[in-house]
Order: structure tokens, then sequence, then C-alpha cells
């Protein structure tokens, strides 16, 4: 007999634009293994400073004429003046594309610290309004559970959050995080700040421990002890740490389902296993058509 109690989750899956063709058909395979999921959306990201806004814009293009997903643009406030970020989201709009997420954006390679461009949007607030006086777009915008790297501090953080949610923003999607008391805290934070906009967690599965450690430093993402113990000593071990892997995104997710949550946003980076693991353990299977369950 088939589960009855299943909750109905939402899930998007967020991938980069590939540098090389090797990447490339690394990305379309991931893509083609996860679409039978029927996810809310699929973003595609920006390099920092805006570095593969083209590869991105092809992805973004591809994913409207080869598939059924609905893709939700990345576009930040950097490198370029606001008649260019328009005729971006112009563009998308007149192609069919209506979400987007709009960040302000990191600075590019071997600058440390933002710097607008003069003729620009300053942050992702001002990049908002700017969309939603050109188009009826559905705006996704990113928070962080432990505070921006850049922030001042943690309460400046929130105020800029309710700064974006003022300018139009749908919802809110997190930096990732592996304590889910971090995300818990953070959702009360909001709240009792006036933010009243969905916060959808970010879920990124660990593929490889000291990649991640790494990723986490520049996010301003803490890593737990015990995170590291689990995956200590399969550096040269890529079957048991897969399995591992699994194991740790299972038991947060579902400790996120024990709170509440049902929607999730997974930081794929271009894989496709372990996501897809993840939605078969929350109920999420391929749609079947009528035809095929009749054959």
């Amino acid at each position: 007999m088939p589960r009855t109690d299943v909750r109905p989750f939402r899930v998007s899956f967020e991938f980069f634009p590939p540098k090389t063709a090797e990447m490339e058909e690394s990305l379309w395979h991931a893509i083609q293994r996860l679409e039978p999921l029927s996810p809310w959306f699929v973003s595609v990201t920006y390099g920092a400073g805006g570095g593969t806004r083209e590869r991105t814009h092809r992805t973004v293009h591809r994913l409207l004429t080869e598939t059924t997903l609905a893709p939700a643009a990345h576009l930040t406030c950097v490198g370029a003046s606001r008649a260019e970020v328009d005729a971006v989201a112009d563009d998308y709009w007149t192609s069919g594309v209506r979400h987007i997420v709009a960040l302000r954006g990191d600075p590019p390679a071997g600058e440390a610290e933002y710097v607008s461009h003069p003729d620009g949007y300053r942050y992702a607030a001002d990049l908002i309004a700017g969309l939603k006086r050109r188009h009826e777009f559905e705006v996704s915008v990113a928070c962080f559970p432990e505070g921006h790297p850049q922030a001042p501090s943690f309460t400046t953080d929130i105020e800029n959050l309710k700064r974006k949610v003022d300018a139009g923003a749908t919802r809110a999607i997190t930096q990732f995080f592996f304590d889910n008391a971090i995300f818990l805290r953070f959702q009360e934070r909001a709240a009792r700040a006036g933010i009243t906009i969905p916060i959808i967690p970010g879920i990124m599965p660990v593929t490889n421990f000291v990649q991640t450690v790494k990723f986490a430093k520049l996010a301003g993402a803490s890593v737990p002890a015990e995170l590291g113990w689990k995956f200590e000593g399969l550096d040269h071990d890529p079957d048991t740490r897969k399995l591992v892997a699994a194991t740790v995104a299972a038991e947060q997710v579902h400790g996120l389902v024990a709170e509440g949550v049902s929607d999730f946003h997974f930081y794929t980076l271009n894989r496709a296993d372990l996501t897809y693991a993840i939605c078969h353990l929350l109920g999420l299977r391929p749609k079947v058509s009528v035809a095929a369950q009749a054959t």
C-alpha cells in the first residue's frame, strides 16, 4: 500500500552556469535527472562580479526552451549600470522568465570590498524596486541565518532584509547552514522584525567536506565539529562519503520537517544524486504519465 500521510513538500534547485563542455554535460545530466521531480522552480547563479553573466543568460534561455522547468534567473547590482540591468530584466520578461533572484552581488575577483557601479543600483533593495517598477516579477532574495559576513551586526543585516521585503521581495532563501537551531532562531528574529514573507531554508548536501569548509568560511556559515567528525577519514573513500552525506542531509531535512518546514531550496552544485535521494525521502516521486502506467 502506498503511504497516504506524506505531506505536500515544495522543492527548488540551484545550478551554476558551466565553464566547459564537460561541465555543460554534467549540468544537463543533473537537470534531466531532477526535472521529473517537478520542482517549484530552478535558479541559475551569477558569478562574483557578474562574471558568468552571458553563461547565466544562455542557461536560463535553454531551460525555457528545452525543459518544463520554471527558471529563476539571478540578477545582481555588480558591474552594470541601471540601464544594462534593466535591459537584462526586460529580455528575461520578454523570453518568459517571471522569477528573479535579486542580489547585491559579490565583488569581482581580486577586490575585497563591494563598490556599486556609479550609474547602477546600489543594493538589492534598490534592484528589487527597479524590477518591480518594470514588470511584475516574482522576486526571491538572499538572507543569512548567521549574518552576512560583511554586515556590521546581525541587527543591521535583519534591517537590510526588511528593506528588501518592503521593496517587494516575494520570499527569502537562506544561505546554507548545518545547525537547524540557527535557522529556527533566525525565523523568530525575522518575525519579530516584521518580516512576514516565507523564509526558505537553503540546504547544501556535502559532496566534499574540505570544499564545504571553504565555502562556509566565505559565506560566514559555521560548520559544527560533529559534521567534521562524521566525514573524518573519508577524503579518499568517495562511496562511503556519499552514503554519509546522504544520511547527514536527510537528518537535517527531516529535523526541519518536524519543525513544520515544507519548502526547501537545494544548492545542488550541479550534481543530482544526493538531492534526488533527499527528495525521495521526502516522498517526492517522478510523475508517471497515464500512457506509461498502462504499459
